[in-house]
């Protein structure tokens, strides 16, 4: 490991919950025994993708309950929630509940945004109020200080046989250190610092200069601004130069690891198919948002090791979820991440425990 990396603490992983429509019970069972999986091998957190309008995990926050009753001890995140598709107050009482449920091993990720091709779906999800909805970072903080215990009422007492109180219930005090923010862009970055979140940052960043997408270095996307691991280094730092913690500051790097020491022939084929065929993508920053993709890394778990401690931006992280590529099957996943617990994680230094 070269000297200049932070020591890896936490080894966890991300995964999109794929399902059939014909059998979705299946995929959501799968995506469950990999969790549980996760915690045999000794993993220290299992993360979820959201989908909404697709085969893939639309609830997370369902999904993570029921993992929190099959496990005891993996922390459960989501990477990320949209929060253009959700009502902060309500999704605040949820991630309370599911919390506590969990005995506090929640890591709730959120991100910002309108919801993806609104236009054909903003009359089912916000009919009469499309127009009027604000997908900014105010709707990240309602949800904090929800979940943080600030009021949402001016209202509480007792009424009747019943008792109200003027905050979210059940309040889960702890929640609030372990809310996460999954930003790509600087500004997300210092925002998150400025307001006391943790920071997931994943192969996909914007292209753009140290101070911005107008800083010294030209216009987002200019030549200058430099390569991947530059550009998420960027990031990490301005998270933490913004965060009452600063370097002490937590932040994930979920980049798409697949290693091959116990993968049959076939299987190592797919997995150099799947990535060749992403890799074009990395050249250059991609379409009007100017995003940058970092390279899925696959490989032996040395190889992956000697690449990753090569990286300007992981040798800024002592934690990491790894991403499971999208389409691949059950056994795959549990091959990929059997190598990762036992052979990726040691090569970084972070001991096996199984």
């Amino acid at each position: 490991m070269s000297p200049t990396s932070r020591p890896l603490r936490k080894l966890g992983f991300l995964t999109i919950g794929l399902f059939d429509e014909a059998d979705p019970r299946r995929g959501h069972q799968s995506t469950l025994e990999i969790i549980e999986l996760g915690e045999r091998l000794g993993f220290d957190s299992a993360w979820v993708r959201h989908r909404h309008l697709q085969y893939g995990i639309s609830s997370p926050v369902a999904v993570l309950a029921a993992a929190s009753q099959r496990t005891s001890r993996i922390e459960l995140g989501t990477a990320v929630i949209p929060l253009g598709w959700e009502n902060p107050l309500r999704l605040a009482e949820d991630l309370a509940t599911v919390d506590l449920l969990s005995g506090g091993r929640l890591n709730p990720g959120v991100s910002v945004g309108p919801p993806m091709h609104y236009d054909e779906v903003k009359h089912a999800l916000y009919p009469g109020t499309a127009d009027h909805e604000d997908f900014g970072y105010t709707r990240v903080e309602r949800l904090l200080d929800f979940v943080r215990g600030k009021p949402a009422t001016d209202f509480s007492g007792v009424e009747g046989f019943e008792v109200f109180s003027d905050r979210v219930q059940p309040h889960s005090p702890g929640l609030g250190r372990r809310m996460w923010y999954g930003g790509g862009s600087l500004r997300s970055a210092q925002w998150a610092g400025e307001h006391g979140m943790n920071f997931l940052t994943s192969s996909v960043v914007k292209a753009e200069g140290p101070e911005g997408p107008e800083g010294p270095e030209g216009p987002e996307g200019s030549e200058g601004s430099g390569d991947f691991a530059q550009v998420q280094l960027s990031h990490i730092r301005a998270f933490r130069d913004r965060h009452p913690d600063g370097e002490s500051a937590r932040v994930s790097q979920g980049l798409v690891v697949i290693p091959t020491d116990s993968a049959t022939a076939e299987q190592r084929a797919k997995y150099t198919a799947y990535a060749e065929a992403r890799l074009p993508r990395t050249a250059t920053p991609q379409g009007p948002a100017r995003l940058m993709f970092a390279p899925d890394l696959v490989g032996t778990s040395d190889e992956i090791a000697e690449r990753l401690t090569a990286h300007a931006a992981f040798r800024e992280v002592d934690e990491v979820a790894f991403a499971l590529p999208f389409s691949f099957e059950h056994e795959d996943y549990v091959q990929i991440l059997t190598d990762i617990a036992t052979r990726l994680g040691p090569a970084l230094g972070r001991p096996a425990i199984v």
